[in-house]
This record gives structure tokens, C-alpha cells and sequence, in this order.
């Protein structure tokens, strides 16, 4: 994001904490220069004024925004933000008095939106807190509503993650996406690249996973012709094709051990040779890394260098599992609905109860689960709309653990009808896996 005014440019002299007509009008004369929307506001949370970028995108004919709080307008709550359960920058900026930032959910002509919120306090001359500017920028890569492409959702564990990608997408820094398989990696690593100043450059992908040594070499570095067998020509590989831009390694943690210090030194030095090579070729792109696995424990166990996972790790970002973001699931599902049916002309609908069986659904394949259920489901949703035996999935609730420790013949009944793995059903028992094999050994169940 670009610079805002500092408080400290508008000193101003007024009494009684209270901004002037005179004094707002010189503000908006200002911030008119401003491309991005911005308001003033005085510490009632009542917006005094606004440039004619916030006019031209969030202002409606029927809805006058002078005189009206500030969370009326975004949020359509009757009360600050901080009380209906958010982030207020306000109230921050007034303990602090010091510039706030949180991303929102904002209510817009066009729908909800996710808005970058930046707020800086206006301080006089007596260092009280007078009033406050405030730039809002629409998320442009990510929808609070259904939509055909795209990142999707609303929920607070998503906001908190779009939050975090604004925060570093602006900067070179690598950044590394942690998180379950399917849960969405490569459309937040586009993400990142798509609002960075790399944005009009290429945005390259390398599966990391599978690869052998020889292959991963010859596809990140390219080769010179006669390199080996078959190689009848040279090819560029995927670092020279991301010049400029912005190369996403996926499934990092499966990079061979051999490899890694290879890939250490072109991050480090920003150079490389093709195999078979000898001309030493200068890197220039933004590194946006990816692993399910837990490359902490790999660094320990000696399975991923240290220096590496330094180097990749600078800005690492959780991704949330579906499970912990189930308010998003409504959304998701028509926006997947809806991409299918712009492929196949056939558009579905979901039946509540069926809704309901999807939200009661743990979701271990994430998003990618998701959408697999739900294209098996449209094959026989010959009427259009999706019911739950179309669904296939077995949602009943687990039974509860056996009360006591003793108790075999509820523990033999419990293990039973668990679905899950060894280590899920040791977790869900509070013991460790050896203790479980113990226990089942005993009860004659191992």
C-alpha cells in the first residue's frame, strides 16, 4: 500500500478535541490527491467527509455517508465494531496513538467485500487524538461473496490469512505456505504474486513432489544441449521462465536431500547453470514456497537442511483446514457449483439437508475433497438438485470414548466403530500410540 499522510502533517490547534469545518475541508483537499478511497472522521466514529475516490467506489446516491458512524456505513452494525466481536483500528489508535491496519469485510454497492482498512489518528497541538484518516482498499484477488475463480470466504481464520498475504505481498520476501493437503496453496501463492509489484511478470509453478534428482535439476535449471541422452536441443528451465515474475515451489518438503543445497545456493546468490552448462546465469524472481509436511520436525530429523528452511521461511502463513473455517463451506460450495456449471451448461442446486450433511463433515481432504464430492454428487443429481444420498458421505457423529480405562468391552466396542487411523484413534483415546498398542494387545484386538 502506498504512503498515507502521517498525523503529524496536520498538526492541528482546535480546542475540545473537536476537528473544524475548516480544518476536514483542508484534509479532503488534500486527500482528493489520494487514488484510494479515504475518509475523515472525528473520535465519535462520524465521517466528517470523504475524497471523491471513496465517493466514486463506496458511496450511493440513496445512502449520504456525511454524519453517518463509520460502522453504520462498512459493517451496517448499531454499535462500534470492537462490541459487535472485531477488530476496531479506532479504539487502538486512540489507546496508541499510533496508525492501525485490519482487513475487513465491508458492505459496498457491489455486495461484501474484503477491504484493507488503514487508519491513522489526527493529533493537535497538544498531542490529543482530534480525529482520524482512514484509506480502504478493495481485495481485488479474493471474494466475500460466490464467485467463478478465484480465492473464496469470509470466515475470521480466512480474513486472518488474506490479512497476512496483503501484509507480505508488497515486498520480495519468500513466504511459505503451510497447511493440509487441498487446502487451496497455489490460489493463495498466486494470490501473492497477483498483488505484488511482480504481478505483471510470470507466475511459475514447480510440483515438487515425485520428482528424482537428475529430473528436478533439468526442470528448475534447464540444459544445454548433449547434457545428457535426448538432449537434442537446449531448454530454458522454470527459473528462466519465471524471470521477472514470481516461482511457486509446491510440496517443497519433497525436494531430495542432494537437491536442497543446490536450491540453497540459487536463493542465496541469485545464480544458476543449466546442466551441462558452464555459463553461470543470473535468477530474478519472487520465491513462494508450499509443504503439507512438517518441516520443522524434517529439519530436526535431519531430512530437510536447516539453512534452507531459514532461507524459505521468512514470512511462513498458515493455511486453515476446511474444519476450521465450516462458515465458508455455503459460499464454497456455490462457487464450485457454479465454475462446474460454466464447463458443463448444468446448473445445480443444493438441497438444505444436504448443506447440512456438508457442514457436518470433518473435511480431511479440505477445498480438493470438496470439490470431489460435490462433481460425484452432480453425476447423480439427474433432477438438479443435489440431496444427500448423493453425497456418499458418512457423517454420523463418533461414538464417545469409553468412560474408564478399564472398561474393555466399551473400549472394544469403540474401537469398533471408529473410522480413522491408528494414531487419530490414539489422539481421540488422550493416549500415545504406544499406549494404544498396548491396550489393544491386551484386549485382544492388535
Amino acid at each position: 500500500m502506498g504512503a498515507m499522510p502521517s498525523p503529524d502533517r496536520f498538526p492541528m490547534n482546535t480546542p475540545h478535541d473537536v476537528l473544524q469545518a475548516s480544518e476536514v475541508q483542508a484534509l479532503i483537499s488534500y486527500l482528493d490527491h489520494e487514488a484510494a478511497p479515504t475518509i475523515v472522521m472525528n473520535t465519535d466514529y462520524e465521517i466528517l467527509a470523504a475524497n471523491t475516490a471513496y465517493q466514486r467506489q463506496f458511496g450511493a446516491a440513496d445512502k449520504p455517508y456525511v454524519g453517518t458512524k463509520c460502522y453504520a456505513m462498512s459493517h451496517h452494525y448499531d454499535r462500534p465494531c470492537d462490541q459487535a466481536g472485531e477488530h476496531c483500528p479506532m479504539r487502538n489508535a486512540l489507546a496508541t496513538h499510533a496508525p492501525d491496519r485490519v482487513l475487513h469485510i465491508h458492505h459496498t454497492p457491489r455486495g461484501p467485500e474484503h477491504v484493507d482498512v488503514e487508519l491513522r489518528p489526527i493529533v493537535d497541538a497538544g498531542h490529543r487524538v482530534v480525529g482520524f484518516v482512514e484509506r480502504l482498499q478493495t481485495v481485488r484477488h479474493a471474494s466475500a461473496q460466490p464467485s467463478g475463480k478465484g480465492l473464496v470466504g469470509s470466515s475470521p481464520a480466512f480474513n486472518r490469512v488474506l490479512g497476512e498475504l496483503r501484509r507480505v505481498a508488497p515486498s520480495d520476501l519468500p513466504v511459505l505456505l503451510l497447511g493440509e493437503s487441498g487446502t487451496g496453496k497455489e490460489l493463495f501463492a498466486r494470490a501473492v504474486h497477483e498483488e505484488s509489484a511482480r504481478a505483471r511478470g510470470p507466475f511459475v509453478v514447480v510440483d515438487c513432489s515425485g520428482l528424482t534428482e537428475t529430473l528436478f535439476e533439468s526442470e528448475l535449471f534447464g540444459y544445454e544441449r548433449g547434457a545428457f541422452t535426448g538432449a537434442s536441443h537446449r531448454k530454458p528451465g522454470l527459473v528462466e521462465t519465471a524471470q521477472g515474475g514470481t516461482l511457486f515451489l509446491d510440496e517443497i518438503g519433497d525436494v531430495p536431500l542432494s537437491m536442497q543445497v543446490k536450491l540453497l545456493r540459487l536463493i542465496e546468490s541469485g545464480t544458476y547453470r543449466r546442466v551441462g552448462g558452464v555459463e553461470t546465469l543470473q535468477a530474478d524472481f519472487r520465491l513462494v514456497a508450499a509443504t503439507h509436511k512438517p518441516l520443522r520436525e524434517m529439519v530436526e530429523n535431519k531430512a530437510f537442511r536447516e539453512d534452507l528452511y531459514y532461507r524459505i521461511s521468512a514470512f511462513p502463513i498458515r493455511l486453515p483446514p476446511l474444519r476450521e473455517r465450516r462458515e465458508d463451506i455455503p459460499m464454497l460450495v456455490e462457487s464450485l457449483l457454479a465454475r462446474s456449471a460454466s464447463v458443463t451448461g448444468k446448473r445445480m442446486h443444493l438441497s438444505s439437508a444436504a448443506l447440512a450433511t456438508l457442514m457436518a463433515h470433518d473435511w480431511p481432504g479440505n477445498i480438493r475433497e470438496l470439490r470431489n464430492v460435490l462433481e460425484r454428487a452432480r453425476l447423480f443429481a439427474d433432477d438438479g438438485e443435489i440431496r444427500p444420498d448423493h453425497l456418499h458421505l458418512d457423517v454420523a457423529a463418533p461414538p464417545p470414548p469409553p468412560a474408564e480405562p478399564g472398561d474393555d468391552a466399551g473400549f472394544r466396542d469403540y474401537v469398533r466403530r471408529f473410522k480413522g487411523s491408528r494414531k487419530e484413534l490414539a489422539t481421540a483415546l488422550g493416549m500415545s500410540e504406544r499406549s494404544l498398542y498396548r491396550r489393544l494387545k491386551a484386549a485382544a484386538l492388535d
